[in-house]
């Protein structure tokens, strides 16, 4: 009986966990302020596609595609997490100084398309194909293959 009731539980917390991971459309004044005045500054002539906001247990973040083909990736807060402008060159502010510096020096023919955090370092993904590896104090670690 007890474990029936356990089991009974179990599915039940599953199936309410699992059902509040949820995506959905909203407007950009639905944005936190951060993220609102990123995009104002940075792409402020660019037409906005769609901004989706994404439930997941406890966090929330938000994707913002423009018609040109550019993604942006916040946190809650409203914090960049990436930004990917395809084949064109992310906004020189969105990178830091040292990584701009590095590659300016190192491919000095080559900028940058994408720019963003995985689990463990930023990369820099560069409009020759390669991507650079940059610690959190965005020293450059090493070319990812």
């Amino acid at each position: 009986m007890k474990r029936n009731l356990f089991l009974t539980f179990m599915v039940v917390f599953s199936v309410c966990f699992i059902s509040c991971a949820k995506e959905q459309i909203i407007t950009i004044d639905k944005l936190p302020a951060e993220a609102q005045s990123i995009i104002q500054t940075h792409f402020a002539g660019e037409q906005v596609s769609y901004v989706m906001q994404e439930r997941e247990g406890l966090s929330t973040e938000y994707e913002v595609r423009f018609a040109a083909g550019s993604k942006l990736e916040f946190d809650s807060k409203g914090a960049l997490k990436k930004v990917d402008c395809e084949k064109n060159p992310v906004p020189q502010l969105l990178i830091p100084e040292s990584v701009r510096t590095y590659v300016q020096t190192n491919f000095p023919n080559a900028f940058i398309t994408e720019w963003g955090k995985d689990d463990r370092y930023w990369k820099a993904e560069l409009n020759n194909g390669l991507e650079l590896e940059f610690n959190k104090e965005f020293k450059f670690v090493r070319v990812d293959d």
